[in-house]
C-alpha cells in the first residue's frame, strides 16, 4: 500500500518499521520541525525524523499541516492511506478526503476512553487494570472516528508509564498491521463510538504533577508510577523539590495520639524507604531525587544526610528566614 507516514515521538517509531519491514511503500514521513531541548536549547530532531532517515525515506516538518503548500504536497503525493501515530496537529477536512483508504490513526488507548493526548499517562494515573490501542479512521474531531480494531493488554502493578508506553507501542504496530490487511481486502469493520462513554485525557500540567498526601496510598502510587519517567511526581522537601519516582504501599501507621498528618515522614529505615503518611495510611519512598542532585535510592539518599521523623512534605516551599 502507497502510505504518507505522520507521526514524531518515540511511541510513533515501531509503527513507521514495521510499515518499511513489512513491504508499504511509504513515499513521505511527515513529522514535526526540530525543537531545542536540553540546557543548551540545541535544535534536536524528533524520533520519527531520526528513524525515517535512518530508513531512507523522505522527510517534511510543515510548521503547520494544514497549510496550503502541506495539503498540496500531500495531494501530488496521491496516497492510498496516510497513517497517523501520535503526530501532534489535527488533520484538516481537505487532508481527510486525500486517501482513498482513509487516514488511520493508532491510538494508546480502548476508545472511546481517553481520547487526547495524553492517554498512557492517566491510563496508569487513574489506576486501570487494563488498556490498549485502537485503530480508527480519523475524521474532523479528537479521536472521534470509527474504529477498526482494538488490541488490549493488562497494566500491572509494577508497571509504570515508561513501561506501558512501551507495551503499547509494539502492540499499535502488530495491531495496524492487521488493520492495513483488513482495510486492503474491503473486510474492515468501522465500528462508531459509543459518546456517552467517552473520557478525555489531557495534557499533564504541574498541578497534576505535585502530589497531594491527603489521598489515599493507592492513588498516591498510582500518580506517582503514571508520571514515570516523565514529568515524575513532586513535593518540596523544605525549599527544594523533590521528585519522587516510585513509591510502594505501607499498612496504616499511627502514633500513639492518633493517625499521622498526610505528607509527615513517620520513620526513615535504610534497607526499606522513608515512610511517609497519606490520607489512609501511608507509602514507603524507594527512589527519589531532590533538587540540584541525580535520582538515587532512598537507601543511598538516607546515608547521604540526616532525615528526621516528623518532617513535613508540602505542596510548597519552605520560606527561609
Amino acid at each position: 500500500m502507497k502510505i504518507i507516514f505522520m507521526g514524531t515521538p518515540d511511541f510513533a517509531v515501531p509503527c513507521l518499521k514495521e510499515l518499511v519491514k513489512t513491504g508499504h511503500d511509504v513515499v513521505q514521513v511527515i513529522t514535526q520541525p526540530d525543537r531545542p531541548k536540553g540546557r543548551g536549547r540545541k535544535l534536536m530532531p524528533p524520533p520519527v525524523k531520526v528513524t525515517a532517515q535512518e530508513l531512507g525515506l523522505q522527510v517534511y516538518q510543515p510548521d503547520k499541516i494544514k497549510a496550503p503548500e502541506a495539503v498540496e504536497k500531500i495531494r501530488e503525493l496521491a496516497p492510498d492511506a496516510i497513517v497517523v501515530v501520535a503526530f501532534g496537529q489535527l488533520l484538516s477536512r481537505d487532508i481527510l478526503a486525500i486517501p482513498r483508504f482513509g487516514c488511520i490513526n493508532v491510538h494508546a488507548s480502548i476508545l472511546p476512553k481517553y481520547r487526547g493526548a495524553a492517554p498512557i499517562h492517566w491510563a496508569v494515573i487513574n489506576g486501570e487494570k487494563e488498556s490498549g490501542v485502537s485503530i480508527m479512521y480519523m475524521d474532523e474531531g479528537l479521536d472521534t472516528g470509527d474504529v477498526v480494531l482494538v488490541e488490549k493488554t493488562p497494566i500491572a502493578e509494577s508497571d509504570t508509564t515508561g513501561i506501558l508506553h512501551d507495551k503499547l507501542a509494539f502492540l499499535g504496530a502488530r495491531a495496524l498491521l492487521r488493520a492495513l490487511d483488513l482495510i486492503a481486502r474491503g473486510e474492515a469493520r468501522r465500528i462508531p463510538q459509543d459518546d456517552s462513554a467517552a473520557s478525555y485525557a489531557p495534557l499533564l500540567d504541574k498541578g497534576v504533577e505535585l502530589i497531594d498526601w491527603h489521598k489515599t496510598s493507592r492513588q498516591i502510587k498510582d500518580l506517582v508510577r503514571g508520571l514515570n519517567p516523565w514529568p515524575v511526581a513532586y513535593t518540596y522537601f523544605g525549599e527544594k523539590i523533590l521528585k519522587i519516582w516510585t513509591v510502594d504501599v505501607a499498612g496504616r501507621e499511627t502514633a500513639a495520639d492518633g493517625p499521622f498528618r498526610p505528607g509527615r515522614i513517620i520513620k526513615v529505615v535504610p534497607e526499606e524507604g522513608i515512610y511517609v503518611a497519606s490520607g489512609d495510611g501511608a507509602v514507603i519512598i524507594k527512589e527519589l531525587q531532590l533538587q540540584g542532585s541525580k535520582k538515587m535510592s532512598a537507601e543511598d539518599f538516607i546515608r547521604g544526610r540526616r532525615i528526621e521523623p516528623g518532617t513535613i512534605l508540602t505542596n510548597e516551599p519552605a520560606v527561609l528566614s
